[in-house]
């Protein structure tokens, strides 16, 4: 199984989702199983590189907040990350563009070492008094990863180096309905395990959160699977669809295994609690994956 995430650097709800979804998968017994890859996402794509406020001011203008109810979310933000024992800074951060981290953090998927500097690139956000937006701080957490610090050098400097890949993940965030993150998407191989026409080799669970503190999900729905197709072969006529037996005239099902419900066919789109989902601990209680309430199944099968 895959696990896809979209998060930007700059979202503190990306932050906690991070360690809680690393505490529920250090508890799920496959976990050795699971490859977690991480995708980018800008919360404030149109924001120039060297622009840069401070946070609670940034908040206050962008929903219309005063300065003193913007370091309440702040304080609330805080409460959550502490909750989950991460450090959380409530004064002094400051907000920018993070397209170069996100150019960098591709560098770094390259180099197999992209958790790492994803890592400490949200510790010296969101816990230590280290800018983020200045090329010599990412530099230097770049070579902290263990990156080659010229080839981290390199890529700052090119702005167009692994732009592309920057865009491309953001194109598929959108073509997903992806409109906050962290956001979330399982892959997990269909039962023939292969790719046949449009329908995916990696099959995709998604679920989101539509506001940052997390909310029920609206993933759109799939197109049923039409049960009164005809296909006519050459010297034949295409029949109408059939009407369902009567009460009367119905024969008794023959079946000899135990019977299977619709909602657990592969082939069915469905909703589903997440929590139903998510590896339990051995005292019954839910584990601290992540706090979306949904998630929506979308498998292909023969």
């Amino acid at each position: 199984m895959r696990v896809e995430i979209w998060s930007d650097i700059a979202c503190p709800w990306c932050y906690i989702g991070k360690a809680r979804f690393e505490k529920g998968l250090a508890e799920f017994a496959h976990r050795d199983e699971v490859e977690v890859v991480h995708r980018s996402f800008e919360l404030d794509p149109g924001r120039a590189k060297g622009e840069r406020e401070q946070v609670i001011d940034m908040l206050a203008a962008k929903y219309g907040r005063t300065r003193e109810e913007a370091a309440g979310m702040e304080a609330n933000v805080a409460a959550n990350a502490r909750a989950e024992g991460l450090g959380y800074r409530t004064e002094g951060r400051d907000h920018g563009s993070t397209f170069d981290i996100h150019r960098l953090l591709h560098l770094a998927k390259a180099r197999g070492r992209q958790d790492e500097l994803l890592t400490l690139a949200y510790r010296a956000n969101f816990a230590e008094e280290r800018s983020v937006f200045d090329d010599d701080v990412l530099l230097a957490l770049a070579v902290e990863a263990g990156l080659d610090g010229e080839e981290a050098r390199a890529v700052l400097a090119d702005p167009e180096a692994y732009a592309d890949e920057v865009r491309a993940d953001e194109r598929e965030a959108a073509e997903l309905g992806a409109n906050a993150v962290p956001f979330f998407v399982r892959r997990t191989r269909t039962r023939s395990g292969r790719t046949s026409g449009r329908r995916p080799n990696w099959a995709p669970t998604r679920c989101r959160s539509s506001s940052s503190t997390g909310g029920t999900a609206s993933p759109e729905a799939s197109p049923p699977r039409s049960s009164s197709r005809r296909w006519s072969r050459p010297g034949r006529t295409a029949r109408s669809p059939r009407s369902p037996p009567s009460a009367a005239t119905r024969r008794p099902a023959t079946r000899t295994g135990p019977a299977r419900s619709r909602a657990a066919d592969p082939r069915v789109a469905r909703l589903t609690p997440l929590r139903a989902a998510e590896p339990s601990s051995r005292a019954g209680r839910p584990s601290p994956l992540i706090r979306n309430p949904w998630v929506r199944d979308v498998k292909f099968g023969h």
